[in-house]
């Protein structure tokens, strides 16, 4: 068995309508998507499902599946039918991670394994964001439509399977187990069993590995240092880069915060150093923007210098004609975003202002902002975020346009100028031209006041030498299936 650190409980299991990172992990494993990420220091995907894939022009893909994937509880074979059925109830079911898939527009099927993609306009992000990653998991149509009557999300509880595992158990607040598929007929995988054990802490999983619970975890950077100096024993230690972005959120429509000179005194009164060395151990680089170093249209630095400037912030806050303000900041609760808020809690109280931090559990903090869980989203005001991405600038941005407001786009931030440049972005295949509408829409983003960019963080692994050959993704990821037994 492989006992593998997992951050979050997953929400849901359906690669249509996916939440987080941690549940793509899972479904890496029991579900096949036509392509993958490769395992290594470099981006770039493979084969999986596909037998062959190829961009006939830029609207359309065309794909031929490899005969033999079969479906568990006796759904058959999978078939270009149940691609495009995968893909398309993205679109239908109005899914919160349908932009994932752009301008998709059907998926034409040409015989049981041959179909292409079709697009309503060139979309470059379509290998990195949709096919190699969440949204291009395929699910059984016979079993889905068996299960939900029309096709909608199944949650948690998958009605077939066609990875080289199945889930065997799921308990919540300790684990998922997953266990050898045996209706299972490509490549065999390294374990007979694979224990994704839910800890969101870092330092608690450092000491769940540490007592031997575990045989891989990511590690907090404020840790790094010292677990270099004095390695666990038969333990390595990788250091990767993240595409993670973190940042303070503001919500513009809560009467507190309308006023954008308010939100501007929030942001100059934020000092993001300092915030990186509570939070950090001074080991994170001040973020420029949501789009990661080494990704096309990352900012050499950002409107707002990361220090800030009290005497700015306390102009804005004249300038609103506001005294005695009071507000909230919501965060996870885990060290690292409690650190966080608490940071800026000190910070904004130099400037008059004084904050209350709500400290959430996982499951609720990430309904927070959703108007289909409620009014929970009117009350609230700031939030620490952070959001996962793939090697692709559309991930770090689109869940900021105007129609996600109330979905993804906790801030309601809302920009027709932003909303056409996004548009237009993906579209583009010359990287240097991209950029520049990058660059705008970050821009467009931090004059909002809606945001404060604070870091990308890191992704540093260790894992047991006597027990695993662990494989990442570059940024760190667990790719679990090419894990092998040491």
């Amino acid at each position: 068995m492989l006992k593998a650190r997992g951050l979050l409980d997953p929400t849901t299991l359906d690669p249509g309508f996916y939440v987080g990172s941690h549940e793509v992990d899972i479904m890496y494993c029991i579900y096949s998507k036509l392509t993958r990420f490769k395992p290594g220091s470099e981006w770039g995907w493979e084969l999986e499902a596909a037998e062959k894939i190829e961009q006939v022009d830029p609207t359309h893909i065309r794909f031929h599946l490899k005969k033999g994937i079969k479906f568990t509880g006796g759904h058959g074979e999978m078939t270009a039918k149940d691609v495009k059925f995968s893909f398309e109830r993205v679109i239908k079911h109005n899914s919160p991670v349908k932009l994932d898939w752009g301008p998709l527009d059907h998926v034409e099927i040409e015989d049981d394994y041959t179909g292409v993609i079709v697009s309503k306009a060139p979309y470059v992000p379509v290998w990195n964001v949709a096919l190699s990653y969440a949204v291009g998991h395929i699910v059984s149509e016979d079993a889905v439509m068996k299960a939900t009557g029309d096709g909608s999300s199944f949650g948690l509880k998958p009605p077939a399977f066609s990875g080289p595992y199945v889930l065997a158990e799921f308990k919540q607040n300790q684990h998922v187990l997953l266990t050898r598929n045996p209706e299972w007929a490509g490549p065999k995988p390294g374990f007979d069993e694979i224990q994704i054990i839910t800890i969101n802490d870092d330092k608690a999983a450092e000491r769940a590995y540490l007592a031997g619970d575990t045989d891989f975890t990511r590690i907090s950077l404020d840790s790094l240092a010292a677990f270099k100096s004095n390695p666990p024993a038969e333990t390595k230690i990788e250091e990767h880069p993240s595409l993670y972005y973190y940042w303070i959120g503001m919500n513009v429509d809560h009467p507190k915060l309308k006023d954008i000179n308010v939100r501007k005194a929030i942001q100059w009164a934020i000092n993001v150093p300092q915030i990186l060395d509570a939070a950090f151990a001074g080991q994170a680089e001040v973020a420029t923007g949501t789009v990661a170093p080494g990704i096309v249209g990352h900012r050499d630095k950002a409107l707002v210098p990361p220090e800030g400037d009290l005497a700015k912030a306390k102009e804005f806050l004249e300038k609103a004609g506001v005294s005695d303000l009071t507000l909230t900041i919501d965060c996870l609760n885990e060290s690292q975003s409690s650190t966080i808020a608490q940071t800026v809690q000190a910070q904004l109280s130099q400037i008059g202002i004084t904050v209350e931090i709500k400290v959430q559990d996982s499951g609720s903090f990430w309904t927070l902002g959703m108007e289909s869980e409620g009014d929970r989203w009117k009350e609230m005001q700031l939030t620490v975020m952070s959001y996962s991405s793939v090697p692709d600038p559309y991930l770090s941005t689109t869940y900021f346009v105007s129609e996600q407001a109330g979905v993804w786009n906790w801030e309601r931030f809302r920009s027709k100028r932003f909303d056409e440049l996004s548009a237009k972005a993906v579209t583009i295949s010359d990287p240097g031209e991209r950029a520049k509408l990058y660059y705008e829409m970050q821009d467009l983003m931090e004059e909002s006041g809606a945001y404060r960019f604070l870091t990308y963080g890191g992704n540093p692994v260790m894992y047991r030498t006597t027990h695993t050959q662990a494989a990442t993704r570059p940024d760190g990821y667990p790719l679990f299936l090419e894990f092998k037994p040491a």
